[in-house]
């Protein structure tokens, strides 16, 4: 299996910045993606972004600009830079990890902007 243990959320003002983290540990693949999903209240969990361990990341079109999603293959964590937040972006946010036979997720992390 592969554990995903996320951290960095929390209540930020409008404009504001957060960094989100996610590690995974386990069966890791050697090749794998990674990324991080949101799901706000009465809507689906949709992607914000993912990266794989080649690098090569795509972002949600709503959050481009914003976000940046970067990783540390050593680490096996991924990382989510959230910057000039805004309140439609208030939502829990999930880590995922794709590779091999497994297709985990984290336990979510609450990011509420809000003044």
């Amino acid at each position: 299996q592969v554990q995903l243990v996320e951290s960095g959320g929390g209540l930020v003002q409008p404009g504001g910045s957060l960094r989100l983290s996610c590690a995974a540990s386990g069966s890791i693949s050697s090749i794998h993606a990674m990324g991080w999903y949101r799901q706000a209240p009465g809507k689906q969990r949709e992607l914000v972004a993912r990266i794989t361990t080649h690098g090569m990341a795509n972002t949600a079109d709503s959050v481009k600009g914003r976000f940046t999603i970067s990783r540390d293959n050593a680490k096996n964590t991924v990382y989510l830079q959230m910057n000039s937040l805004k309140p439609e972006d208030t939502a829990v946010y999930y880590c995922n990890y794709r590779g091999g036979t497994y297709d985990s997720w984290g336990q979510g992390t609450q990011v509420t902007v809000s003044s």
